[in-house]
């Protein structure tokens, strides 16, 4: 059987991870490759209904979304990672126990994510809503850009900067990496 690969698609919320990702995967999906969204957002509504975004608590969900990332990848299922992993260790944990795997960051400023979080709809892909809105309320400490530190990649297999290209041009600029990295063997 072979191996699957693994992109985690990262930046900070209000990005377009979400929106990046389900294009990647639709338009890899109409060249015949079929790529598993793993998103942070989806497995934390299991495994904490009412997230505290603690320290802890985020290494508990990054753990486990690359152990399943990992476990996927060796039965041959192709996985795409839509998470923010606001710390280095967790997509470093993924690049150390993945064979296949690389890093996909959509870089965009703050500024700029913090204008779209404000806009986005209802259940845009399972994303939270307000998250900036409740961190400047005082709300919420642990807003990765803002009450939690963001540390961008340093050596991203690419970077699409997400605040001047569509979302369509930012999944074919990844997909093309993918199929040069991983598809083209």
């Amino acid at each position: 059987m072979k191996t699957g690969w693994c992109v985690w698609v990262t930046g900070l919320p209000g990005s377009g991870k979400s929106t990046v990702a389900h294009l990647l995967a639709d338009k890899l999906k109409a060249m015949g490759i079929h790529a598993y969204i793993l998103s942070s957002d989806a497995l934390r509504k299991v495994m904490t209904p009412n997230p505290k975004y603690t320290e802890e608590e985020r290494d508990i969900v990054y753990g486990t979304l690359v152990y399943i990332a990992k476990i996927l990848t060796e039965n041959g299922v192709n996985v795409i990672i839509d998470a923010t992993g606001n710390r280095r260790k967790y997509r470093d944990n993924a690049r150390s126990q993945i064979p296949l795997f690389m890093e996909a960051y959509l870089r965009c400023p703050l500024e700029v994510c913090i204008e779209r979080e404000a806009k986005r709809g209802l259940d845009v892909y399972g994303a939270p809503r307000e998250v900036y809105a409740k961190a400047f309320r005082g709300e919420s400490k642990t807003v990765p850009g803002l009450g939690a530190p963001y540390e961008e990649p340093l050596n991203p297999e690419i970077v699409v900067d997400s605040d001047k290209l569509s979302p369509e041009e930012c999944a074919e600029n990844i997909m093309k990496t993918i199929i040069e990295r991983f598809v083209r063997q």
